[in-house]
């Protein structure tokens, strides 16, 4: 192994410590993929992290400035096919392997910067948002998975970004709390916590996800085998979730977060092994 391929390494398990640090279900998708995608995998969402960090963790830094300089190093990163920043060695890598299309990343960085600078949406600027912090993700991934085709790539697209969506907006349900609390923004146009919480608005909402859900589902069990079980896993564990939010009353969603714990998540893997062959 060169000095180079070593680096590399190190800047993979490095984006892969991430991931494990911050998302169980997300990991255990993750290890169900092809061995040969687990890597490029770990490069986007450490590269996702990283950045979702910057806008909602550290609100004692000069966030506008930490995120400007976090985009200006990915481009730089991109362009030299190297950084010290080892977690944007590793997704470096993977853009220019991949060929992901720099739309997404600018698109991604278009969203992450109006989390400092956007309390409230509108219908238009929600769906601007999501495509930037969660459809372009999916792309990206979906650009692992199809290892090249085009082809099959066109034809998946829609399907990733309505998951991409669906588990977005999932995550507003399930951080509703703290997004307020905590972040001041309301997501969800209308879903004011403190005057404007009512079932038909929430109803509304989980219409619309499940939707989502359901035209996923069609792109997921179009996916190439190496990916195939990884995503559906991730899609079923959502939607677990999802059938738990849903069971919550509206005015309970403002007390707690609503969780899956590890042990649920785990007893996904049997049945969904076998849904993923059966593509039921």
């Amino acid at each position: 192994m060169t000095n180079i391929e070593r680096y590399l390494k190190a800047s993979f398990d490095s984006s892969k410590a991430v991931t494990e640090s911050f998302s169980t279900s997300f990991t255990l998708g993750i290890h169900c993929l092809g061995k040969k995608i687990r890597n490029p995998i770990y490069g986007v969402y450490g590269f996702v992290r990283v950045a979702d960090e910057i806008v909602d963790t550290f609100f004692d830094t000069n966030q506008a400035n930490e995120l400007d300089e976090f985009e200006s190093s990915t481009y730089s990163a991109i362009k030299q096919k190297y950084s010290p920043n080892l977690i944007l060695h590793s997704f470096q890598h993977v853009v220019n392997f991949y060929n992901i299309d720099s739309e997404l990343i600018r698109a991604f960085f278009s969203s992450m910067r109006s989390d400092l600078t956007k309390a409230k949406h509108t219908k238009n600027s929600l769906d601007q948002y999501v495509y930037g912090s969660a459809e372009v993700v999916g792309l990206m991934c979906l650009k692992i998975f199809v290892e090249g085709n085009q082809d099959l790539y066109d034809k998946l697209k829609d399907s990733a970004k309505k998951l991409g969506s669906a588990f977005q907006k999932v995550n507003f349900f399930r951080d509703i709390r703290e997004d307020y609390f905590e972040k001041g923004r309301i997501y969800f146009p209308g879903f004011d916590l403190d005057q404007n919480l009512n079932d038909e608005i929430k109803s509304n909402i989980e219409s619309e996800i499940r939707d989502e859900f359901t035209e996923a589902r069609k792109g997921i069990y179009q996916l190439p085998s190496s990916s195939r079980f990884g995503v559906l896993l991730a899609c079923r564990y959502y939607e677990k979730l999802f059938k738990k939010l849903q069971a919550t009353p509206v005015d309970k969603l403002a007390n707690k977060r609503i969780r899956i714990n590890n042990l649920q998540k785990a007893a996904l893997i049997p049945s969904t092994y076998f849904l993923s062959f059966l593509k039921l």
